[in-house]
């Protein structure tokens, strides 16, 4: 088995690809395990050392290694961490990691998970990274993505090179655990509620005779821009619906974000709106679908 890798990325999907093929065009040694063959195939040809297993990705480490979590949700982080055993027992990778290594969490989960995966993680001496990035796939591989940070002083100083290499906006929001998952929640609490707002509006405008392509252009140069609204909306006016951030996402960032909210008793009035939005897209079959098909939706839904 190869050893010494710097960092090991477990999902490489729309996002963990992202990142890898970077880290790849960078000349890092990279490691990859994922669960999907076509996904690991596509690592490979970037240059990506293919583990059959997330605990054996682990193994593959060096003694200040990162395991770069790019999964779905908290019940995968868990599954590759912990194992699963849904489908069979699955070996994770957290009893397998060394101290001074560290794990640097991708996913948009809810800041008691990343806590709690972050006190587990520490009983081994391992680093937590809560790291969630924003700005899709291009943006990932570009390095021109958000990376919002939180963790402890030692952990930002063994591993901002790589935080570096991985994007050119990288925000240190905090040093506590969660920390990270919080900013991602309130960012993309507003994301839905420009996305959806986005896509109600060019559906009103088609409905008012107006060109929905000119309507756009006089947003994008205006008081309604949007990154979101333009990029989706842009894309779902050419009929470009190629999945690249699912509905489902959105779906589950908002709910985690209502969620957060109600915690400390807030009432995000909008955000349930959004959240609400979301979830009916889902229950009507959108869940694998773009986000930018909620134009369609959203011309459909309100005659």
């Amino acid at each position: 088995m190869n050893k010494g890798f710097s960092v090991a990325v477990v999902g490489a999907g729309n996002m963990g690809g992202g990142m890898l093929a970077r880290l790849c065009a960078l000349g890092w040694s990279v490691g990859v395990h994922d669960t999907d063959p076509q996904a690991q195939a596509r690592a490979v040809a970037l240059g990506a050392v293919p583990f059959e297993s997330a605990m054996q990705a682990a193994q593959s480490l060096a003694p200040s290694g990162v395991l770069l979590v790019a999964v779905v949700d908290a019940a995968q982080t868990e599954a590759v961490l912990w194992g699963d055993v849904g489908q069979g027992v699955r070996p994770g990778a957290g009893p397998h990691l060394q101290v001074g290594q560290a794990v640097m969490l991708c996913p948009t989960l809810g800041p008691d998970t990343v806590q709690s995966q972050a006190e587990r993680l520490a009983q081994g001496g391992v680093d937590c990274i809560d790291a969630p990035m924003s700005g899709g796939p291009v943006r990932a591989r570009d390095g021109s993505m958000s990376l919002m940070v939180a963790c402890s002083e030692a952990a930002w100083q063994r591993h901002r090179h790589l935080l570096d290499a991985l994007s050119g906006q990288v925000f240190r929001v905090g040093t506590k655990a969660g920390d990270g998952a919080r900013t991602k929640l309130v960012n993309n609490l507003l994301a839905a509620v420009n996305l959806a707002g986005a896509a109600e509006a060019m559906a009103l405008a088609e409905r008012l005779g107006l060109d929905p392509a000119a309507t756009l252009s006089v947003i994008e140069a205006s008081s309604g821009q949007s990154w979101i609204g333009s990029e989706r909306m842009r894309r779902a006016l050419a009929g470009d619906l190629a999945p690249r951030a699912h509905v489902s996402l959105l779906a589950k960032d908002t709910g985690l974000a209502v969620q957060a909210a109600e915690a400390v008793a807030f009432e995000p009035a909008l955000g349930r709106m959004a959240r609400d939005v979301f979830a009916q897209a889902m229950a009507q079959g959108l869940q694998g679908h773009d986000d930018a098909s909620l134009l369609e939706w959203t011309r459909q839904t309100r005659s």
